[in-house]
């Protein structure tokens, strides 16, 4: 057979999120009061989240229900997929076993509704009105778009400048569900404006979209609330989701993954896959290799710091522990707009320290190349973000091809490149060109790190 395709039955869609804070060998480091440099309380959250979503963010419970209106809606596209590349593995001539996870599917066309449409629940169940965000790619921006305009909710988006003018089309999905959409930096608010007096032609960034967003929201007298994409506890929970699905049909599949992969930007559909397979082995279970692939142009886990930094770049979010590049890091315009965000999450980033997690970096010409050959075997374009993790089971089963040896390789395809056809134009007109962070750069922006105690 071409294609084996392993799907669950909406009966057997899980019902809770998994917390892998219930198992972690050593805690998280604590998240600090940027004034004071003391762990911060539920209380100085609130201005930014509703209740539920900071009591999720701490929370040590191993599984956290689903509330059955988020169910409900999550049925509209879950369970998704889990399908054996028989013709990618034939093309590659490799005894490799390679599945993928196919979260394309959605409404939205990625992973990111898994947490869009629980954050639009609790703030609607908390009588907040309008919800505010920064997106880079647009596929965090179109799902929280999607998900107000499911519970009714108002939705502002700061989209990053150089995604705003490479990615039309997601920013007129975002305005069809009924978004605002600004590019970032803008000039409506005092971050954006100071961002534009020092640089003009600012190409922006995440962090420099995360302080608009941020300060829009604590400025509100708790009409909007903020939501994020990506990085928090909460929304890495949230994406569990995928690899909980995952292991129910690996078990029709009677398989394990010997390597699960996953992109890395800020860590939530890596996390999806990833967190729910770490539970066996914290348990005393098996132990597959887990590899995270990030861009070379962006490279927060492979060069940069653990330490601790803002997760914005004018210095209004608590401090967190992370791999960092600096908040004042302004990323090149890679086309996997997704994976640019100077810092990596908590969690990931504690899993890397604990050495539970590897990471690689690619340039992006590999990526788009393997996102080709992908096409070509499987018919699914990969969004560029989700290149790298295409990139690196391409990569793994080459390896098993040259060794004689078949190993099971899991990894999340995390959304489709149907709104991304410009970036695929201009890799095969040679327009795209490969970039390599410069150590002196990295040196800079890494001088404005905060002094933690």
């Amino acid at each position: 057979m071409d294609t084996i395709k392993y799907v669950l039955s909406e009966e057997r869609m899980p019902r809770a999120w998994y917390n892998i804070q219930a198992d972690l060998p050593v805690p998280l480091p604590p998240v600090l009061h940027p004034a004071t440099g003391r762990p911060i309380g539920p209380d100085d959250l609130a201005p930014l989240f509703p209740a539920e979503l900071i009591a999720q963010e701490v929370a040590t419970e191993r599984f956290i229900e689903i509330p059955e209106p988020v169910r409900q809606v999550y049925r509209q596209w879950r369970p998704t997929p889990l399908v054996r590349a028989r013709r990618l593995e034939r093309m590659l001539d490799t005894p490799a076993r390679i599945y993928y996870k196919y979260e394309g599917v959605s409404p939205a066309g990625s992973h990111k509704p898994n947490t869009a449409v629980p954050q639009a629940f609790y703030n609607r169940q908390a009588g907040v009105k309008r919800l505010v965000t920064e997106t880079g790619a647009g596929q965090w921006g179109s799902s929280l778009a999607m998900a107000c305009a499911f519970f009714g909710l108002e939705c502002q988006v700061f989209m990053v400048r150089v995604s705003y003018n490479q990615k039309p089309y997601r920013r007129a999905l975002m305005e069809a569900f009924g978004a605002q959409v600004l590019a970032s930096p803008s000039d409506t608010t005092n971050a954006g404006r100071s961002i534009l007096a020092q640089h003009p032609a600012s190409p922006g960034s995440l962090g420099i979209a995360i302080s608009e967003a941020v300060e829009v929201a604590a400025t509100s007298g708790g009409v909007a609330k903020y939501a994020l994409g990506s990085v928090l506890n909460h929304v890495l929970m949230h994406q569990t989701i995928i690899g909980e699905e995952a292991l129910l049909q690996l078990e029709q599949a009677d398989d394990y993954p010997d390597i699960i992969i996953g992109c890395t930007g800020g860590g939530s559909n890596f996390a999806g896959i990833v967190l729910p397979f770490l539970r066996d082995r914290f348990r005393g279970g098996r132990a597959p290799r887990i590899i995270a692939v990030e861009p070379a142009a962006c490279p927060s886990l492979t060069r940069g710091p653990y330490a601790y930094d803002f997760g914005d770049t004018a210095r209004l979010t608590p401090l967190v522990k992370m791999h960092t590049l600096g908040h004042a890091f302004v990323p090149p315009g890679i086309h996997a707009g997704g994976l640019r965000y100077h810092g990596m999450a908590p969690i990931v980033s504690h899993l890397k320290e604990l050495g539970v997690i590897e990471a690689r970096a690619e340039p992006q010409l590999r990526c788009f190349e393997a996102g080709l050959l992908f096409a070509r075997a499987e018919g699914i374009l990969p969004a560029p973000e989700a290149n790298h993790a295409v990139r690196a089971a391409i990569d793994e089963a080459l390896r098993c091809r040259d060794e004689g040896v078949s190993r099971a390789i899991l990894f999340n395809l995390c959304g489709h490149g149907h709104f991304d056809m410009q970036a695929y134009i201009d890799y095969q007109a040679g327009r795209l060109q490969d970039y390599d962070y410069p150590a002196e750069e990295i040196a800079m922006a890494l001088a404005g790190l905060p002094t933690v105690g």
